[in-house]
Protein backbone atom coordinates (compact mmCIF):
# COMPACT_ATOMS: atom_id res chain seq x y z
CA UNK A 1 0.00 0.00 0.00
CA UNK A 2 1.41 3.42 -1.16
CA UNK A 3 2.10 6.35 1.17
CA UNK A 4 0.01 9.18 0.61
CA UNK A 5 2.19 12.47 0.38
CA UNK A 6 1.37 15.42 2.70
CA UNK A 7 0.26 18.69 0.60
CA UNK A 8 2.69 21.44 1.13
CA UNK A 9 0.53 24.19 3.20
CA UNK A 10 2.08 27.43 0.71
CA UNK A 11 0.67 25.76 -2.13
CA UNK A 12 -3.02 24.61 -0.56
CA UNK A 13 -5.93 26.34 -2.45
CA UNK A 14 -7.12 28.25 0.97
CA UNK A 15 -3.90 29.69 1.09
CA UNK A 16 -4.12 31.01 -3.06
CA UNK A 17 -7.31 32.55 -1.79
CA UNK A 18 -5.83 34.66 0.74
CA UNK A 19 -2.94 35.63 -1.48
CA UNK A 20 -4.90 36.71 -3.93
CA UNK A 21 -7.40 38.92 -1.79
CA UNK A 22 -4.31 40.63 -0.42
CA UNK A 23 -2.90 41.36 -3.67
CA UNK A 24 -6.67 42.78 -4.88
CA UNK A 25 -6.67 44.93 -1.86
CA UNK A 26 -3.38 46.76 -1.78
CA UNK A 27 -4.45 47.16 -5.47
CA UNK A 28 -7.51 48.48 -4.99
CA UNK A 29 -6.16 51.00 -2.37
CA UNK A 30 -3.50 52.26 -4.94
CA UNK A 31 -6.59 52.36 -7.78
CA UNK A 32 -8.41 54.68 -5.18
CA UNK A 33 -5.54 57.24 -4.70
CA UNK A 34 -5.02 57.53 -8.13
CA UNK A 35 -8.25 58.21 -8.54
CA UNK A 36 -8.26 60.82 -5.40
CA UNK A 37 -5.72 62.92 -6.92
CA UNK A 38 -7.23 63.70 -10.27
CA UNK A 39 -10.74 63.91 -8.25
CA UNK A 40 -8.60 66.77 -5.98
CA UNK A 41 -6.03 68.02 -8.36
CA UNK A 42 -3.34 67.21 -6.10
CA UNK A 43 -0.63 68.69 -6.52
CA UNK A 44 -1.72 71.31 -9.40
CA UNK A 45 -2.02 74.29 -7.48
CA UNK A 46 -1.78 77.82 -9.25
CA UNK A 47 -0.62 81.08 -8.17
CA UNK A 48 -3.36 83.82 -7.34
CA UNK A 49 -2.73 86.59 -9.47
CA UNK A 50 -2.72 90.18 -8.40
CA UNK A 51 -6.57 91.76 -8.53
CA UNK A 52 -5.72 94.55 -5.98
CA UNK A 53 -6.00 98.02 -8.62
CA UNK A 54 -7.61 96.57 -11.22
CA UNK A 55 -11.08 97.47 -12.44
CA UNK A 56 -13.97 94.33 -11.71
CA UNK A 57 -14.10 93.70 -15.70
CA UNK A 58 -10.28 93.16 -15.78
CA UNK A 59 -10.44 91.34 -12.52
CA UNK A 60 -13.06 89.10 -14.12
CA UNK A 61 -11.00 88.19 -17.24
CA UNK A 62 -7.94 87.39 -15.89
CA UNK A 63 -9.65 85.34 -12.60
CA UNK A 64 -11.51 83.40 -15.90
CA UNK A 65 -7.87 82.83 -17.64
CA UNK A 66 -6.70 81.29 -14.46
CA UNK A 67 -9.69 79.30 -13.92
CA UNK A 68 -10.69 80.76 -10.85
CA UNK A 69 -13.93 82.76 -9.62
CA UNK A 70 -14.53 86.16 -7.96
CA UNK A 71 -16.50 86.88 -5.46
CA UNK A 72 -17.62 90.70 -4.54
CA UNK A 73 -18.38 90.68 -0.59
CA UNK A 74 -18.07 94.35 0.01
CA UNK A 75 -17.15 97.76 -0.57
CA UNK A 76 -15.45 100.79 0.99
CA UNK A 77 -14.80 104.15 -0.08
CA UNK A 78 -11.16 105.26 -0.67
CA UNK A 79 -10.62 108.84 -1.85
CA UNK A 80 -7.58 108.23 -3.76
CA UNK A 81 -8.89 104.51 -5.80
CA UNK A 82 -10.75 105.49 -8.81
CA UNK A 83 -14.29 103.72 -8.06
CA UNK A 84 -14.72 100.03 -8.79
CA UNK A 85 -11.36 99.35 -8.49
CA UNK A 86 -10.49 95.90 -6.44
CA UNK A 87 -9.58 97.57 -2.85
CA UNK A 88 -8.75 93.93 -1.17
CA UNK A 89 -8.66 90.34 -1.74
CA UNK A 90 -8.72 87.31 -0.10
CA UNK A 91 -6.25 85.04 -0.78
CA UNK A 92 -3.22 87.43 -1.29
CA UNK A 93 -1.31 87.64 -4.37
CA UNK A 94 1.10 84.68 -4.42
CA UNK A 95 -0.72 82.31 -2.68
CA UNK A 96 -1.11 78.31 -4.15
CA UNK A 97 -4.51 77.45 -4.64
CA UNK A 98 -6.67 74.55 -6.57
CA UNK A 99 -8.32 75.68 -9.70
CA UNK A 100 -11.54 76.84 -9.79
CA UNK A 101 -11.27 78.40 -6.40
CA UNK A 102 -13.39 81.28 -4.84
CA UNK A 103 -11.20 84.69 -4.20
CA UNK A 104 -13.12 87.16 -2.12
CA UNK A 105 -12.87 90.65 -3.17
CA UNK A 106 -13.69 94.13 -1.45
CA UNK A 107 -14.11 96.95 -4.28
CA UNK A 108 -14.02 100.86 -3.75
CA UNK A 109 -17.64 102.24 -3.73
CA UNK A 110 -18.94 103.64 -7.14
CA UNK A 111 -21.08 105.91 -4.72
CA UNK A 112 -18.61 107.78 -2.79
CA UNK A 113 -20.36 108.71 0.68
CA UNK A 114 -21.24 111.89 1.68
CA UNK A 115 -20.78 113.52 5.49
CA UNK A 116 -21.25 116.76 6.57
CA UNK A 117 -18.23 119.47 7.13
CA UNK A 118 -18.05 120.62 10.81
CA UNK A 119 -17.15 124.21 11.97
CA UNK A 120 -13.40 124.01 12.83
CA UNK A 121 -12.98 128.23 12.39
CA UNK A 122 -11.66 129.53 16.25
CA UNK A 123 -10.70 126.24 16.95
CA UNK A 124 -6.84 124.88 17.43
CA UNK A 125 -5.23 123.27 14.85
CA UNK A 126 -5.61 119.94 16.83
CA UNK A 127 -8.65 120.45 17.91
CA UNK A 128 -9.71 121.31 14.41
CA UNK A 129 -7.71 118.05 13.55
CA UNK A 130 -9.75 115.82 15.92
CA UNK A 131 -13.14 117.49 14.79
CA UNK A 132 -12.51 116.62 10.84
CA UNK A 133 -11.31 112.85 11.83
CA UNK A 134 -14.75 112.34 14.09
CA UNK A 135 -16.26 113.79 10.70
CA UNK A 136 -14.70 111.37 8.20
CA UNK A 137 -12.95 114.31 6.72
CA UNK A 138 -8.82 114.76 6.59
CA UNK A 139 -6.66 118.12 6.91
CA UNK A 140 -4.98 119.15 3.71
CA UNK A 141 -3.08 122.05 3.24
CA UNK A 142 -1.70 123.76 6.15
CA UNK A 143 -2.04 127.64 5.22
CA UNK A 144 -0.34 130.54 7.36
CA UNK A 145 -1.03 134.16 7.33
CA UNK A 146 -0.01 136.32 10.07
CA UNK A 147 -2.10 136.94 13.22
CA UNK A 148 -1.79 137.05 16.71
CA UNK A 149 -2.46 133.77 17.83
CA UNK A 150 -0.59 130.45 16.09
CA UNK A 151 -2.14 127.58 15.14
CA UNK A 152 -6.24 129.32 15.45
CA UNK A 153 -8.08 128.26 12.48
CA UNK A 154 -8.96 131.10 10.63
CA UNK A 155 -10.68 129.47 7.67
CA UNK A 156 -11.32 126.48 5.93
CA UNK A 157 -11.74 125.95 2.35
CA UNK A 158 -11.57 122.36 -0.56
CA UNK A 159 -9.65 123.14 -3.84
CA UNK A 160 -9.29 126.91 -3.08
CA UNK A 161 -12.91 127.40 -2.46
CA UNK A 162 -14.32 128.27 1.27
CA UNK A 163 -16.76 125.35 2.40
CA UNK A 164 -19.41 126.33 5.10
CA UNK A 165 -20.15 124.08 7.88
CA UNK A 166 -23.20 121.79 7.21
CA UNK A 167 -21.84 121.70 3.36
CA UNK A 168 -21.96 117.67 1.85
CA UNK A 169 -18.98 116.55 0.34
CA UNK A 170 -17.32 113.14 -0.23
CA UNK A 171 -15.88 110.93 2.79
CA UNK A 172 -12.42 111.30 3.37
CA UNK A 173 -12.29 115.00 1.71
CA UNK A 174 -9.29 116.86 2.12
CA UNK A 175 -10.31 120.56 4.00
CA UNK A 176 -7.56 122.94 3.93
CA UNK A 177 -7.00 125.34 6.42
CA UNK A 178 -6.45 128.27 7.04
CA UNK A 179 -4.14 129.39 9.90
CA UNK A 180 -2.52 132.16 12.19
CA UNK A 181 1.27 132.32 12.72
CA UNK A 182 2.35 134.82 15.08
CA UNK A 183 6.05 135.64 13.97
CA UNK A 184 7.45 135.66 17.45
CA UNK A 185 5.99 132.18 17.69
CA UNK A 186 6.19 130.42 14.48
CA UNK A 187 8.36 127.50 14.55
CA UNK A 188 8.53 123.76 15.04
CA UNK A 189 10.85 120.72 14.68
CA UNK A 190 10.92 117.94 11.99
CA UNK A 191 9.56 114.57 13.91
CA UNK A 192 11.69 111.58 13.03
CA UNK A 193 9.22 109.61 10.17
CA UNK A 194 11.29 106.84 9.73
CA UNK A 195 9.57 103.31 9.66
CA UNK A 196 5.98 104.78 9.83
CA UNK A 197 3.33 103.34 7.91
CA UNK A 198 1.83 105.65 4.74
CA UNK A 199 -1.55 105.88 6.60
CA UNK A 200 0.38 107.76 9.64
CA UNK A 201 2.53 110.15 7.75
CA UNK A 202 -0.12 112.72 6.89
CA UNK A 203 -1.27 113.32 10.58
CA UNK A 204 1.99 113.24 12.10
CA UNK A 205 3.46 116.40 9.82
CA UNK A 206 -0.16 117.98 10.88
CA UNK A 207 0.23 118.08 14.70
CA UNK A 208 3.49 119.25 14.50
CA UNK A 209 2.33 122.13 12.12
CA UNK A 210 3.88 120.75 8.88
CA UNK A 211 2.89 119.96 5.46
CA UNK A 212 3.30 116.82 3.57
CA UNK A 213 5.43 117.48 0.37
CA UNK A 214 6.15 114.87 -2.12
CA UNK A 215 5.59 110.91 -1.37
CA UNK A 216 8.00 109.07 -3.58
CA UNK A 217 7.59 105.41 -3.85
CA UNK A 218 10.03 102.80 -4.61
CA UNK A 219 10.28 99.70 -6.84
CA UNK A 220 8.63 97.38 -4.35
CA UNK A 221 5.59 99.43 -4.12
CA UNK A 222 3.58 98.33 -7.09
CA UNK A 223 0.31 99.16 -6.61
CA UNK A 224 -2.05 101.03 -4.35
CA UNK A 225 -2.43 97.99 -1.70
CA UNK A 226 0.99 98.02 -1.41
CA UNK A 227 1.17 101.50 -0.80
CA UNK A 228 -0.94 101.39 2.08
CA UNK A 229 1.52 98.85 3.26
CA UNK A 230 4.68 100.76 2.87
CA UNK A 231 7.18 102.61 5.55
CA UNK A 232 9.19 105.62 5.47
CA UNK A 233 12.88 104.85 4.59
CA UNK A 234 14.06 108.34 4.45
CA UNK A 235 12.68 111.72 4.86
CA UNK A 236 13.73 115.90 3.21
CA UNK A 237 14.22 117.36 5.51
CA UNK A 238 15.87 115.21 8.08
CA UNK A 239 14.44 114.81 11.92
CA UNK A 240 16.13 117.04 14.28
CA UNK A 241 15.44 118.33 17.45
CA UNK A 242 17.82 120.99 16.95
CA UNK A 243 16.89 122.61 14.07
CA UNK A 244 13.79 124.39 14.18
CA UNK A 245 11.92 125.33 11.08
CA UNK A 246 9.30 127.47 10.02
CA UNK A 247 5.29 125.97 10.91
CA UNK A 248 3.84 125.08 7.51
CA UNK A 249 7.26 123.65 5.78
CA UNK A 250 6.83 120.75 3.61
CA UNK A 251 8.49 117.58 4.25
CA UNK A 252 8.90 114.84 1.37
CA UNK A 253 8.95 111.29 2.18
CA UNK A 254 10.51 108.23 0.81
CA UNK A 255 8.13 104.63 1.37
CA UNK A 256 8.90 101.07 0.81
CA UNK A 257 7.75 97.48 1.65
CA UNK A 258 11.54 96.64 2.41
CA UNK A 259 11.79 96.60 5.97
CA UNK A 260 16.04 96.06 5.85
CA UNK A 261 16.00 99.38 4.03
CA UNK A 262 14.01 101.14 6.43
CA UNK A 263 15.84 99.64 9.64
CA UNK A 264 18.89 101.70 8.02
CA UNK A 265 16.90 104.48 7.53
CA UNK A 266 16.45 104.50 11.03
CA UNK A 267 20.71 103.85 12.23
CA UNK A 268 21.16 106.68 10.04
CA UNK A 269 18.65 108.80 11.67
CA UNK A 270 19.35 107.54 15.01
CA UNK A 271 23.48 108.56 13.88
CA UNK A 272 22.45 111.83 12.93
CA UNK A 273 20.60 112.42 16.43
CA UNK A 274 23.80 111.38 18.03
CA UNK A 275 25.80 114.09 15.90
CA UNK A 276 23.54 116.75 16.68
CA UNK A 277 23.24 116.15 20.64
CA UNK A 278 27.82 115.87 20.25
CA UNK A 279 27.26 119.28 18.89
CA UNK A 280 25.27 120.63 21.10
CA UNK A 281 27.66 119.21 23.78
CA UNK A 282 30.46 120.77 22.58
CA UNK A 283 29.30 124.21 21.94
CA UNK A 284 27.52 124.45 25.31
CA UNK A 285 30.77 123.31 26.64
CA UNK A 286 32.64 126.36 24.51
CA UNK A 287 30.77 129.50 26.38
CA UNK A 288 27.76 127.69 28.32
CA UNK A 289 25.32 128.94 25.36
CA UNK A 290 23.60 127.14 22.71
CA UNK A 291 25.45 128.38 19.64
CA UNK A 292 23.64 127.16 16.25
CA UNK A 293 25.96 125.53 13.05
CA UNK A 294 25.86 123.68 10.11
CA UNK A 295 24.28 120.24 10.39
CA UNK A 296 27.40 117.37 9.97
CA UNK A 297 26.83 115.37 6.65
CA UNK A 298 26.98 111.25 7.87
Amino acid sequence: MGTKTKKKWYKSWEFKQICIAVIAAIASVYVLMFFLKIITRHGRQIEVPQFTGMTLNEAQKVAKAHNLRLWVVDSVYVSHMKPGMVFHQKPIHGSNVKKKRRIIITINSLIPKTVHVPNVVGLSLRQAESNLNAAQLKVGKLMYVTDIATNNILGQSVKGVAVNPGTNVPAETEIDLTIGLNPENNKTYIPNLIEFPYTQVKRELTINSLNLGRMIFDSSVKNYSDSVQAIVYKQEPAFSTKYPVVMGTKVNVYLTLDRELAAKGRTESAKRAEAEAAMEDENEGADGSDVDSEIPEL
